[in-house]
This record gives structure tokens, sequence and C-alpha cells, in this order.
């Protein structure tokens, strides 16, 4: 790709309380830096993978219940999490989760981050509160200190939090995302030309990426 040309644009369809979606982020980073002379344009688009939990969250302990039978048939299930997290250097700490958060207002607070040119260091911010440090990324208080620490108007973020400001914007995101047959995250979605599903190796990613390069180098138009 030419240093004139337009960055290519990665949309990723993720969900903060997906620890898939977490390693799925480490193996972008290493595809990309396996293709150095790609400038990339990243836009993370929302998804939930239980829009039941309520607004408030719930107690994790009864949500692994109810989804897993208990936490010890949980600790099997995510085994291969926590090793997978291991390989890409993501020290999963699930024990520390003490609430399962609904995490729309998490993908509220992503959609303006993107504004505020921003949304790569609230996106990180947001998988190391839930992830390692086992915080409620339900807790607008919590947002509102992932807001802070990427350099967004706290002021601001706390007073769009307290209402409904672009509710149903992400709402209709998370219901495309279903639509266009989404099930599972993340979703790297490459110029809007291939798709790869699930936190695939960086040698798969880095692949989609070479096949975008090379259509757009000879004129293929995306699909419409």
């Amino acid at each position: 790709m030419s240093e004139t040309a337009a960055p290519l644009q990665i949309d990723i369809i993720s969900d903060v309380m997906c620890p898939w979606c977490l390693i799925g982020k480490r193996r972008l980073e290493k595809a990309l830096a396996m293709r150095p002379d790609t400038a990339v344009d990243i836009r993370w688009r929302p998804y939930q993978l239980d829009p039941t939990i309520p607004r408030g969250g719930i107690d994790r302990q009864e949500y692994l219940s109810a989804k897993f039978g208990g936490p010890e048939r949980a600790r099997e299930i995510y085994a291969n999490i926590v090793a997978a997290g291991a390989e890409e250097d993501v020290p999963f700490a699930f024990d520390a989760i003490k609430r399962s958060p609904n995490t729309i207002d998490a993908h509220r607070l992503i959609r303006w981050a993107a504004t505020a040119g921003c949304q790569e260091a609230v996106v990180e911010r947001l998988f190391s509160l839930y992830f390692i440090e086992g915080r409620d990324v339900g807790d607008p208080a919590v947002l509102s200190e992932a807001a802070a620490d990427a350099g967004m108007d706290t002021a601001i973020v706390s007073e769009l939090l307290a209402g409904d400001a672009d509710r149903d914007l992400v709402e209709k995101e998370v219901a495309t995302a279903r639509e266009i047959g989404v099930r599972g995250v993340p979703c790297f979605i490459v110029a809007n030309r291939y798709v790869v599903m699930g936190a695939e190796r960086p040698e798969v990613i880095a692949g989609a990426i070479d096949m975008a390069v090379k259509d757009i180098a000879e004129g293929v138009d995306a699909p419409e």
C-alpha cells in the first residue's frame, strides 16, 4: 500500500465481557506488526454476548451458576481461555470478577471515544479493568474512570451515561451484527471484503489484510 493510500479499515465486532475478544485484540496487534507498511483504521463495533443481563449487572457467581452450573464448571470451561491468554501475555483473573455486567453502557462509551479520538485506549482500558482488575464495567463510575484514563472529559461522559444518549444506536448496531450472521465474537471485517470469525492466529488475520490490500491495488470493488 502506498504512502498516499487511505488506511485499510478494519471493523472489529466485539464485547468487553468476551475474553476471546481481548485475545483476538492481541493477535490482531501481532498481525499488524507483521504488516508494518499497511496503515489501518480500526473501528470497534458493539456486540452483546448476553443482552438479558439486567442493566445493573448480576452477581458473578449467580450468573455462572445459571449459565454453567457453577463456578467449578466455569473454571473447567475457562481453562483453555486462561491458557490462550497466557500465550498472549494476558493474565486473566476471572476469580476477581464479582459482577457480570450488561455491557450496553460500555459500548456507548466506546462509541463516544471514537469521536474523541481515543477509542483504542478506552477499549484496552475496559478489557484491563474487567479481566485483570475484576472491576464492574457496567458501573458508570468505572466507565467514567476508564474515560478519564484515556483523556476524555469525565464531566461530559458522566452526564451522557446518566441518560440514554446513543443507546438506541448501539442497540441497532448490535442487531445489525446479528442480522449479518455474527453469532460469536470477535469478528474482524477487513476493508468490508474479508471476514475473520473468532480469535484466529495472527497469520490468518494478516492473510486477510494481504488479500484486501491486493484487491484494492487491483481495483476490485468491495461487495455490496
